[in-house]
């Protein structure tokens, strides 16, 4: 069973997974809200919004040493891997997905930090049924889930962080909100949560 993480709250990766892990990915689903109508009657689903997932890899010194993004689908080293740029939010489940090889995450890198930004500048409040998760790629399972539907005028959200503490990965659901279009509007507020 998942672990729903509250905001701020941190758990242990291999403690939930219940053993060792080598890779991890991070799901990030949303919904377009839908419109009010007249009255509140007849309203349907507005215009599609485009959300999209990065990672900030962080060394231990908290300088950024690489990303994973919609314009760069793989890290440097090859241990991180985004599955590609969904613009619409339509259909079930995650939206976009990142994949962590754990294991060849080199040794330098001490934190990964999640973001979702609103490319196309449309707030929190045009969206639903947003969350991250966390789940073990070899077999499926799902470790955690973080509900990041709090709707408002934000345009940007840092949703988690994956650390190392004490020779394991730990996950740190922080639920920052924030604006702008990349992760680069939000590396001021990234570093804040190193």
């Amino acid at each position: 069973m998942a672990v729903n993480l509250q905001k701020g709250q941190k758990i242990s990766l291999e403690k939930e997974a219940g053993g060792a892990l080598s890779r991890v990915t991070m799901g990030l689903g949303w919904d377009v809200a839908k419109s009010k109508g007249f009255f509140g009657f007849g309203g349907g689903k507005s215009e599609s919004i485009d959300l999209d997932a990065s990672v900030v890899m962080f060394d231990e010194s908290n300088n950024p040493v690489d990303v994973v993004w919609f314009r760069q689908l793989k890290s440097r080293d090859g241990s991180i891997v985004h599955t590609g740029d969904n613009r619409t939010g339509a259909g079930d489940g995650d939206d976009e997905q990142i994949i962590v090889d754990l294991r060849t995450v080199p040794a330098s890198v001490k934190s990964l930090v999640f973001t979702v930004n609103s490319f196309t500048g449309q707030n929190f409040s045009t969206v639903e049924n947003a969350f991250c998760r966390i789940f073990d790629t070899t077999n499926g399972k799902e470790i955690a889930r973080y509900d990041l539907s709090v709707q408002g005028s934000h345009t940007a959200q840092i949703m988690a962080k994956l650390y190392r503490h004490n020779g394991e990965w730990k996950m740190h659901a922080i639920g920052e909100n924030g604006s702008g279009r990349t992760f680069d509007d939000l590396m001021p507020l990234i570093v804040s949560h190193l």
